[in-house]
């Protein structure tokens, strides 16, 4: 059985704590690895081994750091089958759904070997009499990210590129139900020259997490998961004077005009509810035909679909869908399901009880279908974070738009329609944070910034992109006036221009 060690100062070393974490293959329910929980002080090890690497890496040209991203981007791209195959085995996830989760990491890598441009500061010249002033981007110091299951790979290269692009030193504690995808990407960056203590990895949980909020020599933390818990880590880091960029939960709604074309709208719900089993915080989970006569043709149109759904372990290269992460969560999303039938909503399509031969013990679950889901159920209310689709009917466009508006998450939505008008006045007025219009998975591309609204988002920087150099660093501004210039006699009024 695998043990899967920590990474300090370069050191891969398994934990001393006496406790531990099974990590399980999703597909078998066997245990194939187990991890050490880190202890307080093994994260004050770490963090102890970043701070002393921090003055030399932040000093390095961005140039020079730019090459070694450059050389860790394409050490990523040749192993991506690699990195795809150890999602896959800890998480569940087909084949080509975790080769795209790398890709997608990758595109982040590739902008931070940009750095140089985006470090670019300002100069004014003669803001006063023979005065100059400059603005300069530098680093924080040692940073650190906290990554949730479902993205094992993407979620930390959303974090640590940038962060140690910028300048910055930075400590990763992954998800410890799948952490195995980290660790090998640490290899490649490892491969790729950095030098150690520059990025450290710290598996753990909540004890792990808390002497991460806690220590004072972290200057920003970075997390993604669920909102309760993002919730937590922002006012407890922003308490011990860290900044701190939260990313929580959702329940994405997508919009379907009368006007949508029923069958591209339908395998659009289908990629968007039932890819990577749900388990996306950019899912679409709740359906809104505008109209009786489009739910109808909607719901006619999906279920014949979801009941077709591939359901298999990732070494089934025609799987469409895998199983869920771990028996705990399929556990909960099947209590999700039999809440919705004792509510009230119409099960069209029924995903419980679904055993592959092979694979009984596996965390499979089918594909869903709730109809006539009403805004007062859990169902709608709560983020089942599985493959479940929920369709509720509106009798009006303002309906919909008031219904998304109304809901406490506000991470991604998309709306369905030929109308470029209703589209426009869509994406101008709906309160959520990312917007497609005919796109049902509207993820910003690396040199755009991800982040959703209300309490999708605790914090007020975005992840990645231009707001990921923000984060990452601090605004230095400088004002200059050489002897030459400097007129003779004390000056008690406040400086200006004139």
């Amino acid at each position: 059985m695998q043990r899967i060690a920590n990474v300090i100062n370069g050191r891969v070393e398994p934990s001393k704590s006496a406790r531990s974490a099974p990590v399980f293959n999703p597909a078998t329910g066997e245990q194939s690895g187990e991890l050490g929980l880190s202890t307080a002080a093994e994260i004050d090890e770490a963090v102890q081994a970043a701070k002393a690497a921090a003055p030399a890496w932040g000093a390095m040209p961005p140039l020079k750091r730019a090459r070694f991203m450059f050389k860790f981007k394409a050490l990523l791209e040749e192993r991506a089958d690699d990195l795809a195959r150890a999602i896959s085995s800890e998480h569940g996830k087909t084949h080509d759904d975790a080769l795209g989760e790398v890709a997608r990491g990758i595109e982040v890598v590739e902008f931070a070997c940009g750095i140089p441009q985006l470090l670019k500061g300002e100069f004014s010249r003669n803001v006063g009499p023979e005065i100059d002033s400059y603005s300069d981007r530098q680093p924080l110091g040692v940073c650190a990210g906290i990554t949730p299951f479902n993205f094992p790979a993407m979620v930390p290269m959303w974090m640590y590129p940038m962060a140690i692009a910028c300048g910055n030193t930075f400590v990763l504690k992954p998800s410890e139900r799948d952490p195995s995808a980290s660790m090998l990407a640490y290899e490649l960056f490892k491969e790729a020259g950095f030098p150690d203590g520059v990025l450290n990895i710290v598996h753990g949980d909540k004890e792990a997490v808390d002497a991460i909020l806690d220590h004072p020599d972290i200057k920003a933390v970075s997390f993604v998961g669920s909102t309760p818990i993002a919730h937590y880590v922002y006012t407890r880091g922003t308490n011990a004077g860290k900044r701190v960029q939260a990313l929580g939960g959702a329940k994405n709604h997508m919009i379907v005009m009368p006007d949508a074309d029923m069958d591209k709208a339908a395998d659009a719900l289908m990629g968007a509810g039932y890819g990577s089993a749900g388990e996306r915080c950019m899912a679409i989970s709740v359906a809104v035909p505008v109209g009786e006569e489009t739910a109808d043709k909607l719901v006619e149109t999906l279920a014949p679909r979801v009941r077709a759904l591939k359901v298999g372990p990732a070494t089934d290269p025609e799987a469409e869908m895998g199983p869920l992460v771990t028996k705990q969560h399929m556990d909960k999303v099947l209590g999700y399901i039999d809440k919705g039938v004792e509510e009230g909503a119409d099960l069209v399509v029924d995903g419980r009880g679904l055993k592959l031969q092979g694979y009984e013990n596996g965390y499979f679950v089918g594909g869903s279908l709730f109809d006539r889901v009403t805004p007062e159920m859990t169902i709608y209310k709560e983020e089942i974070f599985g493959p479940v689709l929920s369709v509720v009917r509106a009798d009006s466009y303002d309906y919909a738009v008031d219904l998304i508006n109304k809901h406490e998450y506000g991470n991604g939505t998309a709306i369905f329609t030929r109308d470029g008008d209703t589209a426009r006045t869509f994406a101008d007025q709906i309160e959520v944070g990312m917007v497609g219009v005919n796109v049902p998975i509207p993820v910003p591309v690396a040199y755009h910034s991800f982040g959703g609204w209300k309490r999708s988002l605790f914090g007020d920087h975005s992840i990645y992109g231009p707001e990921g150099v923000r984060f990452y660093t601090r605004l230095k501004t400088v004002t200059t006036r050489w002897p030459a210039g400097i007129a003779h006699g004390a000056v008690y009024t406040f400086p200006s221009m004139h």
